[in-house]
């Protein structure tokens, strides 16, 4: 057991975390079958650049790896933050088509759904809220952010809670891998936490129901938004969406904070609007950030703005057009996400009816 006066490293948490994502990945490419994956994403308006290089690419590969894959639209989530519920159908169709548009292809082994279609997965909340403390949910980093982050003066339960639900639509699949940033650890280790205990618990001389989780961490750097200060979001008025025209991609890199410095150099710490800039650049061409630079040279940032607006324009091109053929067939969108549904409710109606044998509620 650790000495109670050693002092807690969240530097040296996140290095072992890496370290466990590196092995996860290269075990992941030589067992696909071995894991199932769940990501997602909340409804709350249309993806942006920083969810494409961020997660989209990933999901993409993933799947083409022959990874089965769960992707929630995490609808329920949004109640918690943001009063935006009149959009959330409209906002939940548009998630689909950025998906699709981005290269997922739903199958047998890459399911489409909103959690809200899942009442099984829900029902997992309550047997859940009885293994978590309150103080485990107040402590809770990420959710301390979030309120932070959308101003919040009066927080409801479902904020609080969200851990919690989140841990229901990984576990209810039986997820065993989660990508993830590093903000998000910590709702992982509490949906571990939630796993262990559930086992521990109610598992006693059978099998375990639940999988530990485990992290895949993102090798996408954090991308800043066109301000140059913060992270790009749909919400900070600071991104470039996936549905944005090539023109309206131009309008929108011209205005793109930089600096004042005539040579371009890739400095990430005394230039971040620069090498945030750079490091766009290199993640459409696969160039280093700092060659791009070095080719631009004494140009400016007029230079820059325009090779950037070039790379992100030919990158998003094939799936601009494939956007646009989707956004005329409302009809499939909707039998991909009520297909998606049926396989997930299977799925969540197994294990429910497992949770109910360990907690000795079956009639």
């Amino acid at each position: 057991m650790a000495d109670e006066n050693t002092e807690f490293d969240p530097n040296k948490t996140f290095e072992a975390a890496v370290e466990r994502s590196k092995a996860l990945e290269a075990d992941i490419a030589v067992n696909p079958k071995k894991y199932r994956v769940l990501t997602g994403d909340r409804p709350t308006g249309r993806l942006h650049i920083g969810h494409y290089f961020g997660s989209l690419q990933n999901r993409v590969r993933i799947s083409k790896m022959g990874v089965p894959t769960m992707i929630l639209i995490a609808d329920y989530q949004v109640l918690t933050d943001h009063d935006a519920f009149d959009k959330i159908s409209q906002n939940t169709k548009q998630l689909v088509i950025d998906y699709l548009a981005a290269g997922i292809e739903p199958g047998d082994d890459v399911i489409i759904y909103p959690h809200s279609y899942i009442p099984e997965c829900n029902q997992l909340m309550l047997p859940f809220m009885t293994l978590v403390s309150n103080s485990e949910l107040s402590r809770n980093p990420t959710v301390k952010e979030e309120i932070q982050s959308a101003g919040l003066t009066n927080v409801n339960a479902g904020m609080y809670t969200y851990p919690i639900h989140q841990a229901c639509d990984i576990l209810f699949c039986k997820g065993n891998v989660v990508p993830v940033g590093k903000d998000q650890l910590p709702h992982i280790e509490l949906t571990r936490s939630i796993a262990k205990s559930f086992n521990k618990k109610f598992c006693k001389g059978r099998d375990p129901i639940f999988p530990m989780p485990q992290a895949l961490l993102s090798k996408t750097p954090s991308i800043m938004g066109l301000d140059g200060n913060q992270k790009m979001s749909k919400s900070r008025n600071n991104a470039i969406f996936l549905c944005n025209t090539e023109d309206e991609t131009a309008a929108l890199i011209k205005k793109a904070k930089t600096d004042g410095e005539r040579v371009i150099t890739y400095d990430p710490v005394n230039r971040p609007e620069v090498a945030n800039l750079l490091s766009l650049i290199g993640l459409c061409t696969k160039e280093n950030p700092a060659d791009i630079a070095a080719r631009i040279g004494d140009r400016g940032s007029g230079e820059l703005k325009k090779c950037l607006t070039e790379a992100l324009n030919e990158e998003l091109r094939l799936l601009r057009a494939k956007r646009a053929e989707l956004e005329k067939n409302e009809d499939y969108i909707r039998k991909v996400l009520l297909e998606g549904v049926d396989k997930a409710r299977a799925i969540a109606c197994q294990t429910l009816d497992e949770v109910r044998e360990a907690m000795n509620m079956k009639i």
